[in-house]
């Protein structure tokens, strides 16, 4: 019997990494004897994060268009066909049943050399705002599963599929972590937890704006702050003088944990933290990153503070009314209790499960 083959293809950050990881690993369990490839993008995490987590993965020398530094682009064009090529050679070779793109650099060439020798496709666009390289490659895709309503603006209506966006098994229920969160990371069981994460390398504005609260913070027994500050502003931080109250982390090891310890939570806007963040269903204050493509993280916040499942809050606003925003959520309750029903109405749990069955069938429907 033929052995089942699936490329999935994308990445550039965790947002894109972890879900496809979800998806192979929940492919593997449908079917153990499935052989998965993972194409990427030289120089990016997921060469490293993929092999990690079990599986193969090739490298195309693709690389984004520079905003910032125009001459960079030269070399560009000469990278997009050298792309083309070696995608051309991996799929051909390889023969997939169906090629998953979940965003990211590389899934651009590896989709569309699929389209061109015929092989089925699935996007998983994680975004209120689809890219401009899904926005093509959906033209072609036999599915596009969706994590937000309303994505008919941008796809077919007929191949859309509302899935959500894979999320880590261990934070889809947090009902008897509490206790284990505050026991975890040295917290007081009696004070309310703000947890401020910026991401996996942190976020300069959110990091000011506590800073610049310190001595406000100090005198605040009733609340303790659980900062993740990212690696790189770990050891200037450090060196603060910090109350007890604060815990200061350069990244977070158990992220369920943190949830469920928390009273309040601000984070960033990226997908994954959003999808994650319905599932934990705790008020939340999203502080879009304004250095992302597209500005999708803020598209993103707006599809849940527009439905009050969220406050957002701007990066450049950040220093001065991070505290203030706080502080208004925890003095009202009826407000607390408004943003936990609202965002809880948006999660998707079975994200994961749904996208595979949806390449399953996508898959089974090719070999007919």
């Amino acid at each position: 019997m033929k052995a089942t083959k699936v490329i999935i293809s994308g990445g550039g950050t965790g947002g894109h990494i972890f879900p496809a990881i979800a998806i192979a690993n929940a492919l593997r369990v449908q079917d153990p004897t499935i052989e998965i490839l993972f194409v990427g993008a030289l120089g990016k995490m997921e060469m490293e994060k993929v092999p990690q987590a079990g599986f193969q993965i090739v490298g195309l020398p693709i690389a984004g268009f520079n905003r910032k530094q125009l001459l960079k682009n030269f070399l560009l064009p000469l990278k997009l066909f050298l792309s083309m090529f070696k995608a051309f050679r991996i799929v051909s070779s390889f023969r997939p049943s169906v090629v998953i793109g979940v965003g990211g650099y590389a899934s651009g060439p590896t989709l569309k050399v699929a389209n061109w020798l015929g092989i089925s496709t699935v996007i998983q666009e994680q975004n209120s705002f689809p890219g401009k390289t899904n926005l093509l490659l959906a033209k072609k895709a036999k599915a596009i599963c969706v994590a937000y309503n309303g994505m008919e603006t941008f796809f077919p209506s007929d191949r859309i599929h509302l899935t959500g966006n894979p999320v880590r098994n261990d934070i889809i229920d947090l009902s008897n972590k509490h206790m284990d969160g505050i026991r975890f990371y040295g917290l007081d069981p009696n004070k309310k937890t703000i947890f401020i994460m910026g991401g996996s390398l942190g976020a300069k504005h959110i990091n000011q704006a506590v800073v610049s609260e310190l001595a406000v913070l100090a005198l605040n027994t009733e609340i303790q702050v659980l900062w993740q500050c990212g690696k790189g502003y770990f050891e200037s931080l450090s060196a603060l003088s910090l109350p007890a109250h604060i815990k200061l982390l350069p990244f977070i090891e158990r992220m369920d944990l943190a949830y469920a310890c928390s009273d309040l939570i601000v984070s960033r806007a990226g997908a994954t933290s959003i999808s994650e963040l319905t599932l934990v269903g705790k008020p939340v204050i999203l502080v879009p990153s304004p250095n992302v493509s597209e500005d999708h993280q803020t598209k993103n916040a707006r599809a849940l503070s527009d439905v009050g499942a969220a406050i957002l809050l701007p990066d450049n606003e950040v220093i001065q009314n991070l505290w203030t925003q706080i502080e208004g959520v925890l003095r009202d309750e009826k407000k607390q209790a408004v943003l936990v029903d609202s965002i809880r109405n948006l999660a998707l749990p079975n994200s994961t499960s749904d996208i595979v069955n949806i390449c399953l069938k996508v898959m089974n429907d090719a070999s007919k």
